[in-house]
This record gives structure tokens, C-alpha cells and sequence, in this order.
């Protein structure tokens, strides 16, 4: 395991000018800002562990302003009745003005939520990629479906559906924002948007370019920032959302679902994972290891639909053990900034005490520690860094069943196909999963029959524009993201009937 030397990360002058604001206000129908109590917090870089930014925390009443701004614009700003290739051709605007300062967004996520620079650059693109997906995809969609029934001339057609409400968490703060805001406006819904209190500059300065540029109606999108239990919380009770989706842990997804149902609003919910690598026999065991070591330390490890759970065929256990010691030890911690770093920190010093803490427990449920993990430190920065870890043992150990969201692997052998598939399903949890194998038929069996809401061959985090992802079991429900039925879940049908 090594730590990279620190070097100079150049900010744009943009960047500097966004961070110097002296607090950083939320977006309402337009406009900036600022808590009715007056009241603010920090927002600390993990990398460094210093503040970087002061921004308002807004209450209920704040937050309830935020709700009726959206359901004012739904109603009144003409952004539900335009024609659906203008409003199209605003969301290939706003992708267009994010691309164009797509090393400005990347390097305000990389200091807000620890990510190596090159994925927050990914993330921006993913971003833009998605509004242009959904924008090209509203145009070709079919608003009026006609019913072939005897008797009657029928047909379903489909509406926005009102105000969207959207609770997104510090892991993807940007990608996943794209992910629900796009579909919801392509639709013609208005949004309000709660970024997590760890991570919500990326969302502010989107805020920025699209005021600047005068891309949105007012009211049309709006941010609020403020913490789980107060912002959050007001978001998920507030009656007059039409939808609401939420993507976090199962235990504030309970809670989310529980307050929306209350108001009988649909929310979906894309929770945590605690995914599987089946890994038989004859695979490429340096190829192979390499992709799943890449996958554990990828955010490091702050993934929910990652693999954690490395289940490998007896005959080749001992020598992908040491394959994956050997590459874990190699990964390259440093600052985000730094172009040397492979992993960057975990979030927060909760978060490090949560990985390390699972460590403890597991091996306190006998599991063999066979790759230490535990803190790191990089040269000149005091952020939240921990080592990848490798544990092994029974898959009844707390390690092995429950979320750690860090760079730690639980791994254990089997012996048959049928073994390997049993142990991957034995979970509450039913995000992603992955198959290894150079026999493709036997990729595709054990595919079609992980209990999961995706499966992935000889690959893993495989996410398409256009192929439906989302969880069952603890790992979400509602629906899933990124594929036409994530635009139909953002229109209401209704079915018209003329009896002949």
C-alpha cells in the first residue's frame, strides 16, 4: 500500500470565485436564498479535511417555499404545456452549458465529496450524457397509446405529473442528480432538489450556470440545502409532490417511504447493495482480480451497487486470494486532486469509523483478516483515507451481510454452479451482482437467476443509458433509472373510453 506526495492542485479561477462566496444560499423560484433562522454549515473537503464552503440550512418552512415555488411553475411558467421538442431542445442546452464547464463541475465534486478528478469528470459527463439521453428520448415517445378492444374506442395518454421531490446522498452527487432531474423535466414536471449536506456545491453551482444563462423558467428547478432530519425530512412529508425518489440507505429509505405513503405519494427508492462476484474456474485470474480490486477501491468503495462479495470457485481460490492481495497492496492513496492518486478518502470521519468498525466486528465474528486495511495517511493532509481490506470466512459474518460502503471485500469459495448462485442470493439485498466465466452460456444462467435487479457478465457496474437499473429487496423499489421506463414513471396516464 502506498500514499502519493501531494501536489499543487491549480482550481480554475471560476471555481475560486464560486468558493469564495461567503455562504452559499439555496435556489427557490429563482432566487437566492438564505434561512429563515439564519442558520448555515460547513462543508468540509475529505481529501484535506478543511472547510471549503458555509452553506444555509433550511428548514420546513424554508423548505415547504421551495415545494410551492415547484407547484406554482408547474402550473403557471408554461414549462408542463411547451411543445415537447422546445422544452427538449433546453434540456440539450443545459447539457451543452455543463459540457462546456465540465472541468469547473469536476473540480468542485472532487473537493466536495473526495473523488479522484478523472471519475468527477466522468460524472459530469455522465451527467450531460443522461440530459441528452432523455431529451432525445421525450421527442420519440409515444404520449398517446390506442387500445384495441371490442365495443370501444379507447386509449391511454400520458401527462407530467406535477412537483417531483428528489433526496440524493453524497456518493454521486452530481451523476445522480442528472439521473432523476432529467427524466422528471423532460416530462415536464418541476423539481426540488436536496443535495446531501456533505456534498451540495455541485448542485448550487448548476444553479449558477442555469440563472446565468436564463435556461429555466423560474421555479422550474430548485435546491434546497439543509440536513437530513430537517430539509429532508420536510421534503419527503410535504403533500403536494406528485412524485418523490430518494436514493440512500435502506434505514433513511424506510423512513422516506414511510412519510411519503402517509400523503400517498409514489416515491421510488434506490437503496444500498451488498453485491456478488461469482468467479469460476476458468477464468483469467490477474485479468479478473484486477477489474474487481478496480471496483472495490473505485470512490473508495462508496459504491452500492459494487461487489463486496467475492465468491470463488474452490480450484482457483488460493491464487486469486493472493492475485487480489497483491493488487490491493499496489492501489495508489492520495489526494483527489493529485493526477498519482488511484483511491482518494471516504467521506467524513463518521464514514472511517463505519468501515473500520465493520472491520472489528467481522473479525470479532471469527473472519481471517487476510489484508489488514485501516487508516491511512497522505503526505500533508489531514482527510479521511483508510486502506482497501480483505476479509474471509463464513457468510454469516456481519461483514459479510451487511453495507460497509468502503474499500473492503468479504471473499469465500464454492464448489458448483449451483453453490456459487445459492450464496450470491443469500442476501436481503438484491442490487447487482456479477458472473465470471469464459463458458458465456453458463454466464447467462446464472445471470437470469441471481435475485437481483441487475446481472452483470464478466464485467461489473455496468450502467446504460437505455437498459432499466434499479434494486429489489433492501436495495430499492419503485422503479428503476436511466431507461424509458424511468420517463414513463415521470408521466401520469389516464385511459379515455367512448363506448361505440
Amino acid at each position: 500500500m502506498s500514499t502519493s506526495v501531494e501536489k499543487k492542485a491549480e482550481l480554475s479561477p471560476e471555481v475560486v470565485r464560486f468558493l469564495n462566496t461567503s455562504v452559499h444560499r439555496s435556489y427557490v423560484g429563482g432566487r437566492w436564498v438564505e434561512a429563515a433562522d439564519g442558520e448555515t454549515f460547513d462543508v468540509v473537503d475529505p481529501g484535506s479535511g478543511k472547510k471549503i464552503a458555509t452553506v444555509t440550512s433550511l428548514k420546513k418552512a424554508d423548505v415547504d417555499k421551495a415545494v410551492d415555488a415547484a407547484a406554482d411553475a408547474f402550473k403557471n411558467s408554461g414549462w408542463a404545456t411547451m411543445p415537447i421538442p422546445e422544452r427538449c431542445a433546453i434540456l440539450h442546452r443545459i447539457a451543452d452549458a455543463v459540457e462546456k464547464q465540465i472541468h469547473n463541475f469536476a473540480q468542485i465534486e472532487s473537493l466536495d465529496c473526495g473523488k479522484i478528478y478523472a471519475q468527477a469528470v466522468a460524472d459530469i459527463q455522465n451527467f450531460v450524457d443522461t440530459f441528452r439521453y432523455f431529451a432525445d428520448l421525450a421527442q420519440a415517445f409515444n404520449y398517446r397509446s390506442v387500445i384495441a378492444v371490442k365495443h370501444h374506442e379507447a386509449w391511454v395518454a400520458r401527462h407530467p405529473w406535477g412537483p417531483c421531490g428528489f433526496i440524493i446522498p453524497w456518493n454521486f452527487p452530481f451523476l445522480l442528480a442528472g439521473w432523476g432531474l432529467a427524466p422528471a423535466l423532460a416530462a415536464g414536471n418541476t423539481c426540488v432538489l436536496k443535495p446531501a449536506e456533505d456534498t451540495p456545491l455541485s448542485a448550487l453551482y448548476l444553479c449558477h450556470v442555469l440563472q446565468e444563462q436564463e435556461l429555466l423558467p423560474s421555479g422550474v428547478l430548485n435546491v434546497v440545502t439543509g440536513f437530513g432530519e430537517t430539509a429532508g425530512a420536510a421534503l419527503s412529508s410535504n403533500p403536494k409532490f406528485r412524485r418523490m425518489s430518494f436514493t440512500g440507505s435502506p434505514e433513511v429509505g424506510r423512513l422516506v417511504a414511510e412519510s411519503c405513503g402517509r400523503n400517498l405519494v409514489p416515491v421510488k427508492c434506490e437503496l444500498g447493495g451488498k453485491g456478488a462476484a461469482v468467479i469460476f474456474e476458468d477464468v483469467d485470474i490477474a485479468a479478473t482480480a484486477e477489474k474487481l480490486v478496480q471496483a472495490i477501491t473505485f470512490h473508495s468503495g462508496q459504491v452500492c451497487c459494487d461487489a463486496t462479495r467475492w465468491l470463488v470457485h474452490r480450484d482457483i481460490y488460493s491464487d486469486f486470494v493472493d492475485e487480489c492481495i497483491t493488487r490491493m497492496k499496489s492501489v495508489q492513496i492520495g489526494y483527489p486532486m493529485d493526477p498519482g492518486s488511484q483511491m482518494g478518502p471516504l467521506v467524513n470521519a463518521k464514514q472511517v469509523s463505519r468501515v473500520l468498525g465493520y472491520l472489528k466486528k467481522g473479525v470479532a465474528e471469527g473472519a481471517d483478516l487476510i489484508l489488514e486495511g485501516g487508516a491511512a495517511t497522505v503526505p500533508g493532509k489531514s482527510g479521511f483515507y483508510v486502506k482497501p481490506a480483505l476479509l474471509a470466512g463464513s457468510l454469516n459474518n456481519v461483514a459479510a451481510r451487511e453495507e460497509i460502503f468502503g474499500p473492503v471485500a468479504f471473499i469465500a469459495p464454492f464448489s458448483s454452479e449451483d453453490e456459487g448462485l445459492q450464496l450470491a442470493n443469500d442476501t436481503e439485498y438484491g442490487l447487482g451482482n456479477s458472473v465470471w466465466s469464459q463458458d458465456l452460456a453458463r454466464c447467462a444462467r446464472v445471470a437470469e437467476n441471481f435475485r437481483s435487479g441487475n446481472g452483470w457478465i464478466n464485467a461489473h457496474n455496468v450502467i446504460v443509458h437505455g437498459v432499466p437499473y434499479g434494486g429489489i429487496g433492501k436495495s430499492g423499489m419503485g422503479g428503476g433509472v436511466v431507461s424509458p421506463d424511468t420517463l414513463n414513471d415521470y408521466l401520469r396516464p389516464i385511459s379515455v373510453v367512448r363506448p361505440l
